[in-house]
C-alpha cells in the first residue's frame, strides 16, 4: 500500500472528497492547500456524457481565458513569404518551412508549446503529422492553428489561449491559471471555460450533459464541484 505522506494528511484533513464544492469555495480551498515549492497550475476535468465516437461529439476547440494561464507559451511557426515575416513580428519563436520539418524529423525536437501554420503549409506539415499528432501539436482550423492570420493567432496564444479536446474516455482537461493568481481572477477564468463547454454541447447530447466537474491543483486533491448553481 502506498504511503500517505504528511503534507496529502494535511490536505485531505481539510477536504471532503465526497462534497460537491461550491466553484468559489473549491477554488479558496485549492489555493490554501498548494503548498508545493511551485507556482501550482489549476485544471479543470470535465466529465461528459457524450460518445467520442460519434463524430459530431468529438468535442474540440480553442478560448482565450479572461486572465491567461500564467503560462508563457512558445510558438512555432509554419509560414512562407509574408506570412513568415509577419509571424517574426507578431512575435513568434520559431518561424520557418521545410527546415523545421526536417529539424523535427531528424532531431526529434520539440522545444515549443504551440505550432501554427497558413493553409498553404499543410500539405508539408502532413509528413510529420505521425509526430506532432500524438503530442497533440498538429495545427488545426478549430483551434485556430491552422490561419493565414498568423498574428492574430500568435497575439491569442501569447494572451493566454488554451486548446481543448474531449478523449476516448469523454473527459476535457483544461489549465485556467495558477494558484498564485487572484481568487477573482481564477473565478472569472472558471466561468469562461464552464460556459464554453455548456456553449459547445452537441445537439445530439442527451440526459445529463456534465456527469462530473473537478478541479484540482498539479499536487493538490481533486474538488468535485457542484454545477446547478452555475
Amino acid at each position: 500500500m502506498a504511503k500517505i505522506t504528511k503534507r496529502n494528511k494535511e490536505i485531505n484533513e481539510k477536504i471532503n472528497h465526497e462534497k460537491l464544492y461550491d466553484f468559489s469555495e473549491a477554488i479558496k480551498l485549492v489555493k490554501s492547500t498548494a503548498t508545493a515549492k511551485f507556482d501550482e497550475t489549476v485544471e479543470l476535468v470535465f466529465n461528459l456524457n457524450l460518445d467520442p465516437t460519434k463524430a459530431e461529439q468529438q468535442l474540440r476547440g480553442a478560448l482565450v481565458l479572461p486572465h491567461g494561464t500564467g503560462k508563457v507559451q512558445k510558438v512555432l511557426v509554419f509560414a512562407e513569404g509574408d506570412a513568415a515575416t509577419s509571424a517574426k513580428n507578431a512575435g513568434a519563436d520559431y518561424v520557418g518551412a521545410d527546415d523545421l520539418i526536417q529539424k523535427i524529423k531528424s532531431e526529434n525536437w520539440f522545444d515549443f508549446d504551440v505550432v501554427v501554420a497558413t493553409p498553404q503549409m499543410m500539405p508539408k506539415i502532413g509528413r510529420i503529422g505521425q509526430i506532432l499528432g500524438p503530442k497533440g501539436l498538429m495545427p488545426n482550423p478549430k483551434t485556430g492553428t491552422v490561419t493565414p492570420n498568423v498574428e492574430k493567432a500568435i497575439s491569442e496564444i501569447k494572451a493566454g489561449k488554451v486548446t481543448y479536446r474531449i478523449d476516448k474516455l469523454g473527459n476535457v482537461h483544461v489549465i485556467i491559471g495558477k494558484v498564485s493568481f487572484e481568487q477573482s481572477k481564477l473565478e472569472e477564468n472558471f466561468k469562461a471555460m464552464f460556459n464554453e463547454i455548456l456553449r459547445i454541447k452537441p445537439s445530439t447530447a442527451k440526459g445529463i450533459y456534465m456527469t462530473n466537474v473537478t478541479l484540482s491543483s498539479t499536487m493538490g486533491a481533486g474538488l468535485k464541484i457542484e454545477t446547478k448553481s452555475l
